[in-house]
C-alpha cells in the first residue's frame, strides 16, 4: 500500500529507524564533517570577544533560514535593524531579526532547560512574537505553495502527538552509539515530520540543529551557518525528506545533512578567520592612527560586535560617556575605519570592511 500524503502520518515510527545507518559512505562523510566542524569551534576561540561572532554570523543564518520560508530581506536592512530596531518598519526584516533573537534565546536557555519541547516552544514564541502551544487538537497539512497540492499530513491527535514528542525528547537526551552528526539528521527529520506547532516549525527545526550541536559539545556558540546549504539546495532538501517519509530512504538524507554540516563549516571557518584577520588589522591601524588617549582594544572590538555601531553601544559598555563616545566614533570615521549615516532619527556608524566580509557569498 502506497503512502497517502493526505492521511495523517500517525504511523510515524520512533527513532532510530530500523535501517543500516553506519554504511562505509556515511562513516567516511562523518569523519570529514566532524573535522570541518572542529575547525569552526577552534577558530571561534581565536576571537576573545565572542559577541563579535554571536551578533554577526547568526544574522546570515537568520536570513537564509527565513528565506527558505519565503521571508526575504537584505543583509543591509538586517544590519541597520539590529542597530536601530525602532526604525524598522519592514515586516520581513522584523521577522528575520526575530530569528536571531530566538537562536540566542535558545542558546542562553540551553543550560537551564536542556533541549526539550518547552525550550523549543519558547524559541518558537520568540520567532512568531506570540504565545504558541503544541497543536494537540488541531489538524495540519503541508501543501505546495504554488499548486496547492497536499505533500504531507503530519500526525494528529493529543495521544499520538504526546507519544511522538516524548519519544523524540528521549532520543535527543539518551546516549546511544549513533554518531551525533547522524543523530542530528534523524532528529531534524523527526521534528519536521511531527510538525508540533501550528506555525514556525521549519525555522524552529533549523534552530534545533544548532542547539543540538552545542549540547553535544561540537560547537561552543551558535555560529554555524547551516541554512546556507539548505537554501542552496532547497528542492533536494524537500525531496529527500519526502523520500524518507514515503520510502524510508534514510541514507541519502543522512548524507545530505552531513554534506551540509561539512560545507557550511568550511564556509563559516573562512568567515571567522576573515573577521579575526580584519579585527587584528584594524586594531593595528587604529593604534597607529588614533591619538593615544582615544585608542583602546575595547573601542576597536565594539565596532565589530555589530556591523552598525552607535554612541549608546560605547556608553553601555563603559568605554566612554556620551559626548566622548561620539568623538571616538567621529575619529574612527575620519581615519576611514567607519562611515556614518542616518537611520531613522539616529546617527549610526557602519563598518564597511566587516560588511563586505559578511556579504561575500
Amino acid at each position: 500500500m502506497s503512502f497517502d500524503r493526505r492521511v495523517p502520518n500517525n504511523a510515524l515510527p520512533p527513532l532510530p529507524p530500523d535501517v543500516e545507518l553506519e554504511t562505509k559512505e556515511i562513516l567516511k562523510k562523518c569523519i570529514s564533517a566532524h573535522r570541518a566542524l572542529a575547525m569552526v569551534k577552534e577558530a571561534g576561540r581565536l576571537i576573545p570577544n565572542q559577541e563579535i561572532l554571536i551578533n554577526s554570523i547568526p544574522l546570515q543564518e537568520a536570513k537564509a533560514s527565513s528565506e527558505i520560508e519565503n521571508i526575504v530581506t537584505t543583509g543591509d536592512d538586517l544590519y541597520r535593524a539590529a542597530a536601530v530596531p525602532g526604525a524598522v518598519t519592514d515586516p520581513q526584516t522584523k521577522e528575520v531579526l526575530r530569528y536571531r533573537t530566538a537562536l540566542k534565546r535558545g542558546f542562553d536557555r540551553l543550560p537551564v532547560k536542556t533541549l526539550s519541547m518547552p525550550l523549543l516552544a519558547e524559541v518558537c514564541e520568540v520567532l512568531l512574537d506570540h504565545e504558541v502551544q503544541i497543536r494537540w487538537f488541531s489538524q495540519a497539512t503541508i501543501s505546495n505553495k504554488t499548486t496547492g497540492e497536499v505533500v504531507y499530513t503530519p500526525p494528529e491527535g493529543p495521544g499520538i502527538l504526546r507519544e511522538k514528542l516524548t519519544q523524540l525528547e528521549e532520543f535527543i537526551q539518551n546516549g546511544n552509539p549513533i554518531d551525533p552528526l547522524v543523530k542530528l539528521a534523524l532528529i531534524h527529520y523527526q521534528f519536521e515530520a511531527i510538525h508540533p506547532f501550528e506555525d514556525g516549525n521549519g525555522r524552529t527545526g533549523r534552530i534545533l540543529n544548532i542547539l543540538y550541536l552545542i549540547q553535544q559539545g561540537l560547537l561552543d556558540i551558535p555560529v554555524l551557518y547551516l541554512s546556507r546549504a539548505i537554501i542552496g539546495q532547497k528542492d533536494e532538501y524537500y525531496r529527500l525528506i519526502r523520500a524518507v517519509t514515503e520510502e524510508e530512504v534514510w541514507g541519502e538524507w543522512v548524507l545530505f545533512m552531513l554534506d551540509a554540516v561539512e560545507d557550511t563549516s568550511k564556509w563559516t571557518h573562512e568567515k571567522i578567520l576573515s573577521i579575526r584577520n580584519l579585527l587584528e588589522d584594524t586594531t593595528s591601524f587604529c593604534r597607529e592612527n588614533l591619538p593615544a588617549a582615544t585608542y583602546s582594544r575595547e573601542l576597536v572590538e565594539i565596532i565589530f560586535v555589530q556591523p552598525y555601531c552607535k554612541i549608546s553601544f560605547l556608553v553601555d559598555e563603559g568605554i566612554a560617556k556620551r559626548q566622548t563616545a561620539g568623538d571616538y566614533l567621529r575619529q574612527l570615521e575620519k581615519i576611514g575605519v567607519l562611515e556614518s549615516m542616518k537611520v531613522g532619527r539616529e546617527k549610526v556608524y557602519l563598518n564597511p570592511a566587516l560588511i563586505r566580509i559578511l556579504s561575500a557569498p
